[in-house]
């Protein structure tokens, strides 16, 4: 029998999306219940294109509320940072965090196995690389330090990188020369760059700031046009040959009610090949990394049985 690797991976991160109750405070309710992210608590989901969900713990046995920059740490190296540092750390990663990042992140266990087909497809402006900030992502610092090649707006307006914004809408008002993009256009390009590559990563995080301006005009809008985008994309992917991994650090925008990130447990859906070894194998936010580096670096090989 022949075990063969997928052609690749997309790791589709939205930051602050948990699973909620249905009700006025959670913006998801509005969805179709086939939606991708139609997910709530104590309900069986229905997730379309044959999608599994696997609930997953971002609290990580550590006290509190979980927070961005542990959480993504987390995600992003399959070290429970969380539990290294003994707290959850918001915002951007500190030392410590950095230190994991850059001898653990996903991108360097996959060039090291030997799997260089690897990118970022967000969007960076020249602001980004003209006056660095002091304080960066945990993505950004894993992407720096695997030597992973920084997307630029010259790149997304030749179809070769997306925005956190999908939409393009903030880049204009930066006064960026972009075109708006449709969640059917911007799907073409992620699908395009998905097919290129082995591992891809995607970041969204319009979901968090949304949560915490408990903006529900703002968050019913963008979690619909998620949602179609989501779908989008996962028609134009051959998921014959491609697994896709969409996860979250924290809860937040599944209850408007609090203007905290929640305690809920987070939606990790894994659709495509390898689905069910995927969503069997993730019970924490630990567990992601390591089950996509397994599943890439495997490689084909004969059961002579």
């Amino acid at each position: 029998m022949l075990l063969i690797a997928p052609v690749s991976v997309l790791l589709f991160f939205i930051d602050g999306l948990g699973i909620g109750t249905r009700g006025p405070h959670n913006p998801l309710d509005r969805l179709d219940d086939a939606a991708p992210l139609a997910i709530f608590q104590d309900e069986p989901p229905i997730i379309p294109f044959k999608g599994l969900l696997a609930t997953t713990d971002a609290r990580l046995g550590v006290e509190g509320r979980p927070q961005s920059a542990s959480g993504q740490t987390t995600i992003l190296t399959g070290i429970n940072a969380p539990a290294t540092i003994g707290y959850h750390k918001q915002g951007f990663p500190n030392q410590v965090l950095l230190d994991i990042i850059r001898e653990h992140s996903i991108f360097l266990q996959l060039k090291r196995a030997g799997v260089n087909a690897i990118t970022f497809a967000n969007t960076y402006t020249a602001k980004f690389f003209e006056s660095r900030p002091r304080w960066i992502s945990a993505t950004t610092a894993a992407v720096e330090a695997a030597g992973v090649r920084f997307n630029t707006v010259d790149d997304l307006r030749n179809g070769r990188a997306v925005y956190h914004d999908f939409t393009n809408a903030m880049l204009i008002e930066r006064d960026e020369r972009v075109d708006l993009r449709t969640p059917e256009e911007a799907a073409e390009v992620l699908s395009k760059i998905v097919a290129a590559h082995k591992f891809t990563l995607y970041e969204y995080f319009v979901t968090d700031k949304i949560g915490h301006a408990q903006d529900h005009d703002a968050a019913g809008r963008v979690i619909q046009g998620l949602a179609d985008f989501i779908r989008r994309l996962l028609a134009k992917l051959d998921l014959n040959n491609t697994t896709v991994v969409l996860t979250s650090d924290h809860g937040n925008i599944e209850d408007l009610s609090v203007r905290n990130h929640t305690l809920n447990f987070v939606p990790t859906i894994v659709w495509g090949e390898h689905r069910e070894e995927l969503a069997a194998r993730i019970h924490n936010l630990a567990d992601i990394t390591p089950a996509i580096v397994e599943v890439l670096t495997r490689g084909t090989h004969a059961d002579e049985q």
